[in-house]
């Protein structure tokens, strides 16, 4: 069977789902007791990394790899070896490391398989309320496998966004700052949630109308993207374009995006 018809079928889907409930139940078994003398620095003292996030990311490498052995790896920890091949899997072990060394339960397993730098299948699992995001290409998308749609909401005085803020790049802060006045004076408000997968899946559900974020990687978005489009949502980058997955920033929303798009554009260095 082709790799293509292989993906589409729902016992593919449920393994990869099964899979990151896998990771995610090693990872809210060491939430208890985690002591912070486990963690490691990587780029900052805001950039975290733990043991949880090595072993849980080796967990999903290993299983993964049985699943569909002809895909390669793109991890944030590094495991899996070197980028190879059309078909590569895109995995955060934990998008949301800082809330949870902190204790606090915003955090996510995400896994994506991309085609050709495309991605075809996405699992968003947030651990603390046991809710899996999925979606395939062109299969619609799904909150614990109910079908799941974005915001309708096209004014956006009627908007709850989401953003995030850089851990080390502060170098456009300039630009950013006026973005978030702008929503901060014309939406019901601006939500930081620190974790890319997690605001993406409430987009694609409706709990937020949009999403937007620089300084990002792709194993933070490759996932989410997935899942917004295909909950009937816009995704581009800030600047309107198609380079969201690895040009490092992400605008994701329902209905507003137009608004959205054009707030940001009005400063967003172009």
């Amino acid at each position: 069977m082709q790799t293509e018809e292989k993906i589409k079928e729902k016992a593919f889907v449920e393994r990869v789902i099964e899979i990151a409930k896998m990771a995610g139940s090693f990872i809210a078994r060491e939430a208890v007791g985690f002591k912070q003398d486990k963690v490691e620095e990587k780029k900052g003292y805001s950039d975290l990394v733990s043991y949880v996030d090595k072993e849980a990311e080796k967990m999903l490498v290993t299983a993964l790899n049985k699943l569909l052995p002809e895909a390669g790896f793109l991890a944030e920890e590094g495991t899996g070896g070197e980028v190879q091949g059309d078909w590569l899997w895109v995995i955060d072990p934990l998008d949301g490391t800082t809330n949870f060394i902190h204790g606090l339960p915003v955090y996510a397993v995400s896994i994506a398989l991309l085609h050709q730098g495309q991605a075809r299948l996405g699992v968003v699992y947030e651990i603390n309320k046991s809710e899996c995001f999925s979606a395939v290409e062109g299969m619609g998308a799904f909150l614990n496998g109910r079908p799941i749609a974005v915001s309708q909401t096209d004014a956006l005085e009627g908007t709850l966004l989401a953003t995030g803020f850089p851990y080390y790049d502060f170098a456009r802060m300039d630009e950013y700052m006026p973005i978030l006045r702008a929503f901060m004076e014309t939406t019901r408000g601006l939500r930081r949630l620190g974790s890319a997968a997690v605001d993406l899946a409430y987009v694609a559900c409706g709990r937020f109308d949009g999403y937007f974020e620089y300084n990002l990687n792709a194993w933070d978005v490759a996932a989410g993207v997935l899942i917004v489009k295909e909950a009937g949502g816009s995704v581009t980058d800030l600047k309107g374009g198609d380079d969201y997955i690895f040009g490092r920033e992400v605008l994701a929303a329902g209905a507003i995006h137009p608004e959205m798009l054009r707030v940001i554009t009005d400063h967003w260095d172009r």
